[in-house]
C-alpha cells in the first residue's frame, strides 16, 4: 500500500505546497540525512546546493550515519568532515523540489520567497528480488525504497 498522508501539516494551505515521492529506490539514510540539512531553506539555494553536490564541488555531511566514512578536504561542513556524494538519492530530491515548486507556482507564490518547512523520510516496501545460484535455489535480497516528502512555504522577506 502506497503512502497517501503527509506527516505533518504546517501553516496555512493557502500559503503553503507540497510534494511527495512515494517507495523511491534510494537510500534512507542519505534521504534522512538530506532531509536534516534541507529544513528552513530557501528552496533556490537548496537546489543549488544539491547541484553542487552532484558535481562533486560540496559533499553531503553526514552527522548521523558517518561510520567508516572518510573524511573530505577543505574545511568541515556543519561540524562534521564526514561526507559523501549520493548522486541518485539526490537527483530523486531535484525532481521533487523542483515539482514542489511548480505546485506554489501553480497557487500563486512568489518562487523567489520559498522556503522548506517541512522534510520528511520515511521507510518504503522492501521489494524481494532473487540471486539464482545454480542447480539449488537462489540466495533472497531485498531492496528498500524510501518515501520522502517536502512542504515548502511562501515566507515574509
Amino acid at each position: 500500500m502506497a503512502k497517501k498522508v503527509y506527516q505533518a501539516t504546517v501553516g496555512k494551505e493557502s500559503k503553503t505546497a507540497k510534494a511527495m515521492t512515494t517507495n523511491a529506490n534510494i537510500s534512507l539514510k542519505y534521504s534522512t540525512e538530506i532531509c536534516n540539512q534541507l529544513k528552513s531553506k530557501n528552496v533556490d539555494k537548496a537546489i543549488a546546493w544539491l547541484t553542487r553536490i552532484v558535481n562533486h564541488e560540496e559533499y553531503l555531511p553526514l552527522k548521523r550515519y558517518h561510520r567508516k566514512v572518510a573524511h573530505r578536504k577543505g574545511d568541515a561542513k556543519e561540524g562534521v568532515k564526514s561526507g559523501r556524494y549520493p548522486e541518485k538519492t539526490i537527483a530523486s530530491f531535484l525532481t521533487l523540489l523542483n515539482s514542489a515548486k511548480s505546485n506554489a507556482d501553480f497557487k500563486g507564490l512568489d518562487d523567489d520567497k520559498l522556503t522548506i518547512i517541512h522534510a520528511f523520510a520515511s521507510k518504503g516496501i522492501s521489494r524481494m528480488t532473487y540471486q539464482s545460484k545454480g542447480k539449488i535455489g537462489g540466495k533472497a535480497r531485498r531492496k528498500n525504497a524510501t518515501h520522502i516528502e517536502v512542504i515548502v512555504s511562501e515566507v515574509k522577506a
